[in-house]
C-alpha cells in the first residue's frame, strides 16, 4: 500500500449536487494523449487503464485516449499537466529528469541486466522518496512507474554488432540529454529529430540509424526505410502515468486509490502484453525483409557507456552507486 501511496494523480471536471441532501458528487473526465501509433501496445494499454478506471469507480470517472500526436507533441503535453489541464500523460524517467534530476539514472545505458530487475527499484525505499520528490518539487503527480515499453534497438541498413560499429554513424534521438551522451559516448553522431519525422529522415538519408522498441518501429513504419534490427538493447525503457498534484489531491480519496490501481494493473497488464507479443513481431518484420542482428557483443557496448553515468553533475552524489546496490 505504501507503493500505491506515493504513487497518484489525475484532472477533475465537474460537480454535480446529490439529489436528497446536500452532498456533493464530482465527476472526473480526463483525456490521456500519446504520440505513438493506435496500432502500438501503448494504445491497447491506455485503453485497458481507460476501463479500469469507469469500471472500478461506476463511471463517476471518464478517461478519453489520443493517439498519433493528436493532442500535441510530449513537451506540449507536459507543459499543460504543469499548468493544471485536465490530462493524464505518459511519464518517463527522461522526462521527470527535467523536474527531478536523480530519475534520469533511470533511463541509463545497460542499467538493467533483464527488463524484471525494475520491479527491484520500484519496490525500494529511494524510489518512494523519489515519488515524493516528484510531488514536491515539481506540478505533477506520478501514479505509476511499471510499464514496460520495450527494449530499444538500432534499426538502419548495416549490422551494428560491437561498440566501434557506432563510429560515425547518425542516428535519430529524442531532445533528451541521456540519449545524446550515450550515443556519443558510444561514437555516433545524435541528431535531435521528433518521432513523426523520423520515417522521412531515413527515407532521404538525414540519418543512418533510428532507435526503438519494436513495435514502434512498426507502428512508425521504419522498417520500409531500413532493413537491418540490431538487437543492442541499449535501454528497457519503463514508462506510467502521471498528472496534475493539486487536482489529483482535490478528488476523494477513494477515487484517488481507484487511478492508483488501475494505474499499476494497467502496466503489468502493458508489461505481460509488450513480452508477449516480441516473438510475434519479430515474425512479422521478417516477413517484410527485415534482417536481425542477435550477435550483438553488449559487454562492449556497456563498457564504452559507463562513462555517461558521470557526466550529470546535477546527479546526487554516488547516485548510480545506489542504484546499483539496489539492484545487486
Amino acid at each position: 500500500m505504501s507503493y500505491l501511496r506515493n504513487l497518484g494523480g489525475m484532472v477533475a471536471l465537474g460537480c454535480a449536487v446529490t439529489a436528497g441532501n446536500a452532498a456533493f458528487a464530482q465527476d472526473y473526465a480526463f483525456r490521456l494523449p500519446h504520440v505513438t501509433s493506435a496500432s502500438e501496445p501503448i494504445q491497447e494499454g491506455l485503453e485497458h487503464f481507460a476501463k479500469l478506471v469507469e469500471e472500478r469507480s461506476d463511471g463517476r470517472i471518464t478517461v478519453s485516449v489520443f493517439p498519433g500526436g493528436q493532442l500535441g507533441t510530449n513537451q506540449e503535453m507536459f507543459e499543460q499537466v504543469r499548468l493544471g489541464a485536465p490530462l493524464i500523460i505518459l511519464a518517463d524517467p527522461g522526462y521527470l529528469s527535467d523536474y527531478v534530476a536523480d530519475f534520469g539514472v533511470l533511463n541509463g545505458p545497460y542499467l538493467l541486466d533483464e527488463p524484471g530487475d525494475f520491479s527491484k527499484i520500484l519496490a525500494s525505499d529511494w524510489f518512494s522518496g523519489m515519488t515524493d520528490r516528484v510531488r514536491q518539487e515539481s506540478e505533477f503527480e506520478l501514479l505509476s512507474l511499471n510499464w514496460f515499453f520495450g527494449d530499444r534497438n538500432v534499426i538502419s541498413n548495416q549490422p551494428v554488432k560491437t561498440a566501434d560499429d557506432f563510429d560515425g554513424l547518425t542516428i535519430r534521438v529524442p531532445p533528451n540529454v541521456m540519449w545524446i551522451e550515450t550515443f556519443g559516448a558510444l561514437g555516433a553522431r545524435g541528431e535531435q529529430i521528433a518521432w513523426s519525422e523520423v520515417y522521412g529522415a531515413l527515407a532521404t538519408g538525414v540519418v543512418d540509424a533510428a532507435e526503438a522498441p519494436l513495435g514502434s518501429i512498426i507502428g512508425a513504419s521504419l522498417q520500409e526505410n531500413a532493413k537491418t534490427i540490431s538487437m543492442t538493447g541499449h535501454f528497457y525503457s519503463w514508462i506510467g502515468l502521471m498528472m496534475n498534484k493539486d487536482l489529483y489531491a482535490g478528488m476523494p480519496e477513494d477515487l484517488q486509490d481507484i487511478l492508483l490501481q488501475a494505474s499499476i494493473d494497467a502496466g503489468d497488464f502493458m508489461t505481460d502484453l509488450v513480452q508477449s507479443k516480441q516473438a510475434k513481431l519479430i515474425e512479422q518484420l521478417e516477413s517484410q525483409g527485415v534482417t536481425f542482428v542477435t550477435d550483438v557483443d553488449r559487454d562492449s557496448m556497456r563498457e564504452k557507456t559507463q562513462s555517461v553515468y558521470a557526466a550529470f553533475p546535477d546527479w546526487t552524489p554516488d547516485l548510480y552507486k545506489t542504484v546499483r546496490e539496489i539492484l545487486d
